[in-house]
């Protein structure tokens, strides 16, 4: 998996993404308002609730073990950690996914989610994280921190088994 990011040790640069964060929300907002959009859907009471990569991996693994080419999916999780909804943020090739932190987080800004888990297949079946898997991985550990959203783990799913980042204690 490929990693596109911003250098973000600068304040500056902190400060033009967290105004064009508040930018974006503003309209969505307004829009929401102007086509009277629920902004609080109803959620289902018995969906799933993570505590541990193994609940990510029965949820996902028959399905993502198989795949041709590298997807990155998304959950979004409750203040519970109950599951509230899952996007498919990118499929990519045999190889690789382009990602872009944004990319990740912007569901759950929309659901307004204070916690996420990034899951990924390798088509190849070896679940060891690449280099790029664990750079992504600090990167959305600190921009979720900007954010406020909170990366509970990222998992890796192959035929050969799965690997989660934060057993791995790449994520506290």
């Amino acid at each position: 998996m490929t990693t596109q990011t911003e250098p973000t040790s600068a304040k500056p640069e902190q400060q033009a993404l967290l105004d064009a964060l508040r930018q974006n929300l503003n309209l969505l907002g307004e829009l929401a308002i102007r086509y009277e959009v629920e902004t609080k859907p109803e959620r289902p009471e018995d969906m799933p609730t993570i505590f541990r990569p193994e609940t990510v991996v029965d949820m996902l693994s028959d399905e993502m073990s198989e795949l041709a080419q590298e997807q990155v999916r998304v959950l979004l999780l409750d203040r519970k950690n109950r599951v509230v909804g899952q996007r498919t943020i990118y499929q990519g090739n045999g190889y690789a996914a382009l990602v872009r932190p944004a990319e990740v987080f912007r569901p759950a800004v929309i659901e307004a989610v204070p916690h996420i888990v990034v899951v990924h297949n390798h088509p190849s079946g070896d679940p060891e994280p690449s280099r790029e898997d664990i750079q992504l991985t600090k990167d959305l550990v600190e921009v979720g921190n900007l954010l406020g959203i909170e990366l509970l783990d990222h998992v890796v799913i192959g035929s050969d088994g799965w690997v989660s980042l934060k057993g791995q204690g790449l994520i506290d």
